[in-house]
């Protein structure tokens, strides 16, 4: 399915099912356990689960481990937060619906995940986002794009993965669609590292080093050499003429390790 039908059913989800969703809100005490309706109104969003296959996907493509910190945005019934506590890492679900908060907590409970997956009650255009070095969601493109300023401002090598829908004009560094496990219409991963800032003027020892940046994309010149490259969160790479150049981005500073070591130094 493509991006645009992918998005015309989600919004025929959101207007059909909407009124039905009302009645499907948390009951009153005494009454059946609150269960989630597919479809069911949300503050930014409707609801519509994220299938497990795609779930481990999109962990696999961000390669978390023990070591990372995973936040979720609009966490849902938390599947995708108890899947990250499996592999170790510690994950937080932001998630608005107080009563999928608590379902969340429920299910991460029976799954033995308490200790690594929490959720937060909590407007995810409001969250603090930097202490995530992994941010997963399934959002329509509207709301990846007005959480796109301050997600580039985020840490370089920061690892955002996403269910189908885009940054745009960002293009994903990798995408897989998901066959073994995900029949439905949502069955693409994407992955964005977020890249370091690089465009300006570098001073090197081979003449000044100009960069123009879209994204994790850059271009210009070393000298009188034209330059073309990329960004994979910290870590440049481009290409001088015929010399191949790598390095890290270290605030103002770029530590070229290849083809020999050099340092460029930002011009201000």
């Amino acid at each position: 399915m493509s991006t645009r039908r992918a998005i015309s059913s989600l919004v025929v989800a959101m207007t059909v099912m909407v009124s039905a969703s009302a009645s499907a809100q948390a009951p009153a005490a005494g009454q059946t356990p609150f269960e989630p309706q597919v479809g069911q109104a949300g503050k930014d969003v409707v609801w519509v689960p994220t299938p497990q296959g795609v779930v481990d996907k999109m962990l696999d493509m961000a390669k978390v481990t023990k070591d990372d910190f995973v936040m979720d945005l609009g966490s849902g019934d938390g599947r995708t937060v108890i899947t990250a506590a499996k592999r170790g890492a510690r994950a937080m679900g932001i998630e608005y619906n107080p009563d999928m908060v608590d379902l969340s907590k429920k299910n991460a409970e029976a799954a033995g995940m308490t200790a690594r997956a929490t959720f937060m009650k909590a407007d995810l255009f409001e969250t603090d986002l930097s202490k995530a070095n992994v941010i997963t969601m399934f959002l329509l493109p509207s709301i990846n794009m007005k959480l796109r300023p301050t997600i580039l401002n985020l840490k370089p090598g920061t690892r955002i993965v996403a269910n189908t829908f885009t940054m745009e004009d960002w293009q994903a560094d990798e995408t897989a669609t998901v066959t073994d496990g995900c029949s439905s219409s949502w069955c693409t991963a994407l992955l964005w590292i977020v890249p370091a800032k690089v465009e300006g003027t570098w001073g090197t020892p081979g003449g000044d080093l100009k960069l123009t940046q879209t994204f994790q994309i850059i271009s210009g010149t070393l000298g009188t050499q034209a330059v073309q490259g990329r960004l994979h969160g910290a870590a440049i790479e481009f290409t001088a003429g015929t010399t191949k150049y790598s390095g890290t981005v270290e605030g103002n500073t770029i530590k070229m390790t290849a083809p020999s070591a050099m340092t460029a130094t930002k011009k201000m």
